[in-house]
C-alpha cells in the first residue's frame, strides 16, 4: 500500500514538473499568436514569405531563430501565421525545427555537453538537414489539404463581410474629386467651404470616438483569442504531461545501459525514449548528457533531434489542427530522416 501511494505521489509530482515547465512556453506562444493575429498584417506575411521552396525552408529556420519557442507554444503561434497566409509546408517545417534552431537551445546543449561541443553543432546541423529533406518532400508530394479544419485568412474574411480595400477607397476618392466642377463662382465656392468646415468638425469628433471604441474592442478580441487558445492547447499539454509522468515513474533507467551501445538499436531506442518522455527542448540536453556513459553519441543526437520534433505532446497538439493521416506520415518521414542522419553524423562527426 505504501509503495502504491509513493508511486502515485511520484506520478503527480512528475506531472506538475512537466506541466509547470512547459506552461510558460505555451503562454509565450499564445501571447505571440495574439500579437500576430491583431498587429501583423496579412500582406506583410505574404510579402516576407519566399515563393521558392528552398527559400521557404530557410525562412522557416530563420523564424525559429527569431521566435525561440518550445514545441508547447508552437501550435497556437503557427496557426495564427497560417491565418495570415503562410503556406502549410513552411508552417510544418517551423513546427519541427523551431524548438531546436534557436539560441536558447544551442546554449543549453553547449552547456550540457561542455566536454563535447561537437554535439551542439551536430544537433543544429542535423536539424537543418531534416528541415531541408522534409521541406522538399512536402513541396513535392503534398497535394491535398492536410488541415483538420479549413483556415480562412483575413483577406477572404474581409471580402466575405463586404469590406472595401484601400485601393477601392482611393479610386472612390479619385472619382469624387474629378466630379467637382471647376466653373463655380467665388461666392458659391466660399459657402461650400464653410459648410464643409462644419461637416469636417462633426466628422472629426465622430472619428475620435470610433477609434476609442475600436481600441477597446481590439483588447477584448485579443483577450478572447488568447483564452480560447490557452484552454484548447492546455488540455493536450495536460494529457501529454500525464502520459510522460507515467513513463518516467514506471520505466527503470538501470536497464537502459544494456542496449545503449548497440550500433542501430540504441538510436531507435533513444528516439522512442525521447518520444515518450516529451521533454522540453530547452532542458532535454541535460537529460541526454546524463546517459552519456551508457549510450553512444549518435544515439544521444537522435534523442536530441527527434524528441523536440515529434513527441507525445507535439503529436497531440498537431492532431488538433492537422489530419491524423498527415501527422502519421510526417512522423514516419521525420523518424526515418533523423535515424539515417544520426547514423551518418555518428560515423563522420561524432566518432
Amino acid at each position: 500500500m505504501g509503495l502504491v501511494i509513493y508511486e502515485i505521489k511520484h506520478v503527480f509530482t512528475a506531472f506538475l514538473d512537466i506541466f509547470l515547465d512547459a506552461l510558460p512556453f505555451m503562454l509565450l506562444g499564445v501571447l505571440l499568436s495574439t500579437v500576430v493575429e491583431n498587429f501583423i498584417p496579412e500582406a506583410f506575411i505574404r510579402r516576407m514569405t519566399p515563393r521558392h521552396p528552398l527559400g521557404g525552408i530557410l525562412f522557416a529556420c530563420v523564424l525559429g531563430i527569431m521566435f525561440p519557442l518550445c514545441e508547447c507554444g508552437m501550435i497556437p503561434f503557427v496557426r495564427r501565421l497560417m491565418r495570415k497566409g503562410m503556406p502549410v509546408y513552411i508552417a510544418v517545417i517551423f513546427i519541427l525545427v523551431g524548438p531546436i534552431l534557436n539560441p536558447i537551445v544551442f546554449a543549453s546543449t553547449f552547456m550540457a555537453f561542455r566536454g563535447a561541443p561537437s554535439m551542439a553543432y551536430s544537433r543544429m546541423g542535423l536539424t537543418f538537414g531534416v528541415a531541408l529533406i522534409v521541406g522538399l518532400l512536402l513541396t513535392r508530394f503534398l497535394k491535398g489539404n492536410p488541415l483538420r479544419h479549413p483556415i480562412e485568412n483575413e483577406a477572404n474574411t474581409l471580402h466575405h463581410h463586404g469590406g472595401s480595400s484601400p485601393g477601392h477607397h482611393a479610386d472612390h476618392i479619385h472619382a469624387h474629386d474629378h466630379g467637382h466642377s471647376h466653373d463655380h463662382n467665388h461666392d458659391h465656392h466660399h459657402g461650400h467651404n464653410h459648410n464643409n468646415h462644419h461637416e469636417h468638425e462633426h466628422h472629426h469628433d465622430h472619428h475620435h470616438g470610433h477609434n476609442h471604441s475600436h481600441d477597446g474592442g481590439r483588447v477584448m478580441i485579443m483577450f478572447s483569442h488568447g483564452t480560447t487558445e490557452l484552454f484548447e492547447m492546455s488540455k493536450y499539454l495536460m494529457l501529454g504531461a500525464f502520459l510522460t509522468a507515467l513513463i518516467q515513474t514506471f520505466v527503470a533507467q538501470d536497464s537502459l545501459s544494456a542496449i545503449g551501445q548497440g550500433p542501430f538499436i540504441s538510436h531507435v531506442f533513444m528516439m522512442g525514449f525521447a518520444y515518450l518522455l516529451s521533454l522540453c527542448s530547452t532542458t532535454d540536453a541535460f537529460v541526454a548528457a546524463s546517459f552519456a556513459k551508457s549510450f553512444s553519441p549518435g544515439s544521444l543526437l537522435a534523442f536530441l533531434v527527434f524528441g523536440p520534433m515529434i513527441d507525445v505532446k507535439s503529436t497531440l497538439m498537431m492532431l488538433s489542427i492537422f489530419k491524423a493521416r498527415f501527422v502519421l506520415t510526417l512522423s514516419i518521414v521525420v523518424a526515418v530522416t533523423v535515424l539515417t542522419g544520426s547514423l551518418l553524423f555518428m560515423h563522420f562527426f561524432l566518432a
